[in-house]
C-alpha cells in the first residue's frame, strides 16, 4: 500500500486520539506554535536529507489537552520504511502531559495503514527523547555518545583541554585567520574543500553528497560558515553550524591537506563556538564519533567541552514482522547490527 494513500487533513482541533500529518505548507508555522525551532525538525534540513535518501518529508502531530508530540521523518519506499533525518531526531515530547501512549498507538496504526515495515531513528540527544523511547514503541540502542558544548560558560578558552587551548593559540600566531559568513548564498568553495577531504579519507560513496543537497541546505537551513586561511588567503579548513538559538549545531567541517597540523581545524570551531555564544546560543552541540562511536573524532571533539559528554542512542522498530522475514530470509531481528536488514548493500 503506498504511503500516500488516504492521508488525513490536518488540524490541531482534532482529539489526541488521532495522528495527524501537517503539510509541508504549514510545517514550519506548526513547529513555531509548539515553541519548537530546531533544526533538525524545520523543513528546510528535512528536505535536504531527503534528497539523499531520495525520500519524502513527513511531519507527524499527535495533539493532547495537555501536551502533544511531533516527529519529523523521512520516508522511503521500495520497500516502504521510515528514518529520522540525516543527524538527530525522533519522536519529540512537548509540553507537561504530552500524549506518548496514544502516539505509540497511532503511529503503529499509521504504518500499517500505510505499509511501513521498519523504522530507525537517531534519537536527539538535546531533547534527550532516547529516555522514552520504549515508551514510543522503539527499542534503544546506546551509541558512545555525543558532544554538548555549554556557551553560556564564561571563557570557552579557558575551559577547553590544554592541548586545544594551545593548538588554537599556536594557530592565530601562525597568522590564520578565521571569518564569519552567516548564511551563504555559495557553498562551492566549501563543497570542494569537503568533497577532497571525503576522498582522502576514503568514506563511502553516501558522504559524497549530490548537488541537490547542497542546494536544499544553502535554500532552506540556518547555516553559518566558518573558514579559516593562512596568511596568503588559502583556505585551509571550513565548518558549517547551523540552527537558531538557543540551539547550535555543528554540521559538516573539513580540512586541506595542507591544513592539517596547523591547528585550522581547531580554530574554526573554537570561532564558531565564540561567535555561537555572541548571539545568543546557549549550546554548540558537536555530534559524536564516526557512526556514533567511541572513536578519536569524538575524543577530538570532547577536548572542546571536557565536561560535555551526554548520552546518545538509536531507536528501532519492525513494523511487519512477516514482510521484514522475508525480505531478511530470517525470522530472527538482529537489533545490534545494522538495520534495516533489508538495505545492507555489501
Amino acid at each position: 500500500m503506498s504511503w500516500r494513500r488516504r492521508r488525513r487533513p490536518y488540524d490541531h482541533r482534532v482529539p489526541a486520539t488521532t495522528l495527524l500529518e501537517v503539510g509541508q505548507d504549514r510545517w514550519d508555522d506548526e513547529l513555531r506554535r509548539l515553541g519548537v525551532t530546531d533544526a533538525y525538525l524545520r523543513l528546510g534540513y528535512v528536505r535536504a536529507s531527503a534528497e539523499l535518501l531520495g525520500a519524502t518529508p513527513v511531519l507527524l502531530h499527535l495533539a493532547g489537552p495537555d501536551g502533544d508530540v511531533v516527529f519529523a521523518a523521512l520516508v522511503r519506499e521500495d520497500p516502504c520504511d521510515v528514518v529520522s533525518p540525516y543527524g538527530y531526531g525522533g519522536p519529540i515530547r512537548i509540553g507537561d502531559d504530552p500524549p506518548t501512549a496514544h502516539f505509540r498507538a497511532e503511529y503503529e496504526a499509521w504504518c500499517e495503514e500505510r505499509g511501513v515495515l521498519t523504522s530507525f531513528v537517531v534519537f536527539h540527544p538535546l531533547f534527550a527523547n532516547d529516555a522514552y523511547a520504549v515508551d514510543l514503541g522503539f527499542r534503544r540502542t546506546p551509541l558512545a555518545g555525543t558532544v554538548v558544548w555549554r556557551l553560556t560558560q564564561p571563557d570557552l578558552r579557558g575551559r577547553m583541554h590544554r592541548h586545544h587551548r594551545r593548538i588554537v593559540r599556536r594557530a592565530e600566531e601562525a597568522g590564520l585567520v578565521a571569518s564569519v559568513e552567516q548564511g551563504p548564498a555559495d557553498l562551492s568553495e566549501f563543497v570542494a574543500l569537503y568533497e577532497d577531504a571525503m576522498r582522502r579519507l576514503e568514506a563511502g560513496a553516501f558522504y559524497l553528497f549530490p548537488p541537490p543537497y547542497w542546494q536544499a541546505l544553502i535554500a532552506g537551513a540556518e547555516l553559518v560558515r566558518i573558514d579559516v586561511r593562512d596568511p596568503d588567503g588559502a583556505l585551509l579548513a571550513s565548518v558549517l553550524g547551523m540552527g537558531s538559538a538557543p540551539w547550535l549545531h555543528y554540521h559538516l567541517g573539513a580540512s586541506a591537506e595542507r591544513g592539517r597540523g596547523t591547528g585550522a581545524s581547531h580554530l574554526a570551531l573554537c570561532t564558531l563556538a565564540e561567535w555561537g555564544q555572541a548571539a545568543g546560543h546557549e549550546v554548540l552541540h558537536l555530534g559524536g564519533g564516526v557512526s556514533g562511536r567511541a572513536d578519536s573524532l569524538l575524543e577530538f571533539k570532547l577536548r572542546f567541552a571536557p565536561d560535555g559528554m551526554v548520552g546518545a542512542a538509536t531507536g528501532r522498530a519492525v513494523h511487519d514482522r512477516p514482510a521484514y522475514a522475508r525480505l531478511t530470509g530470517s525470522e530472527r531481528i538482529d537489533w545490534e547490527g545494522f538495520f534495516p536488514a533489508y538495505r545492507r548493500t555489501h
